[in-house]
């Protein structure tokens, strides 16, 4: 069929409800908006006021709108409580970051984050903190922690939700510290950082903030969190006594620091 022309496409209203009947047309139908068929040229009652554009017969009269610029009153409101206008910033300390992370990211670090994130909830710091957890491989990425772990913590009134994730190299500038469960852990964490830091900026205390696990404990003598995956149940056990020990002194230790 035959589509009508464009000047028959803009004429008013009056012919567009004509057009859009007739037979020919009616493929077409889906595109007769109604703005599609205002007379020419068409007016359009605005919150702004309008403004003439410079008169070519005297280049040299500047319009007002050049030299001040009107703003809405409604726009206006929103401009003056926008922080781009206000030179004062939020007085809002940013939340400590905390990163746990061991090999598989299914075992200690999530239960790292779990505990430290209940001791954190329990004294009411919830807002202060940004805790998480990664692994030095990916080979569980996406999954859910142990469910042996879970239980264990889940018997201690500690929830762990977290799914797996491998560390990268933006966890060094978004948190301020990065807990290794062993001295393995550590090396894997430093040597991953070597290469990330030879391809883009980072601060230049990034390599201070991997720091042990079992180094905020108080209450035992470990050098390191066990990997209780091959182990019994008690390893677990074992695991969530270092943990609970290590994450009260850790928080302890943030607090009077910051």
């Amino acid at each position: 069929p035959k589509f009508p022309s464009f000047q028959r496409m803009t004429k008013p209203l009056k012919y567009c409800s004509k057009l859009i009947n007739s037979p020919t047309i009616l493929s077409y139908s889906p595109f007769c908006h109604s703005t599609r068929f205002l007379p020419l040229p068409c007016h359009f009652a605005s919150t702004f006021r309008s403004v003439k554009r410079q008169s070519r017969k005297n280049p040299n009269l500047v319009s007002s709108f050049r030299e001040k610029p009107r703003i809405s009153p409604s726009v206006s409101c929103f401009a003056s409580s926008s922080p781009m206008a206000t030179p004062t910033q939020s007085t809002e300390s940013k939340p400590f970051s905390v990163l746990f992370v061991c090999l598989g990211n299914i075992c200690r670090s999530p239960a790292a984050e779990g505990v430290f994130r209940d001791i954190v909830k329990k004294r009411g710091l919830d807002s202060k903190f940004n805790i998480d957890s990664a692994g030095t491989i990916n080979y569980h990425e996406g999954n859910m922690a142990d469910p042996r772990m879970i239980s264990a913590a889940k018997r201690r009134g500690v929830e762990i939700t977290s799914l797996s994730r491998p560390i990268k190299a933006s966890d060094f500038r978004e948190f301020d510290l990065i807990l290794a469960m062993d001295e393995q852990n550590k090396e894997d964490i430093l040597e991953a950082f070597s290469v990330w830091k030879a391809r883009g900026n980072f601060p230049p205390d990034a390599e201070k903030k991997v720091k042990l696990m079992c180094s905020y404990c108080k209450k035992h003598n470990d050098k390191f969190v066990p990997d209780p995956y091959y182990g019994g149940a008690q390893g677990f056990e074992k695991v969530l006594d270092l943990l609970e020990d290590a994450c009260e002194s850790l928080l302890d230790s943030i607090t009077a620091e910051n």
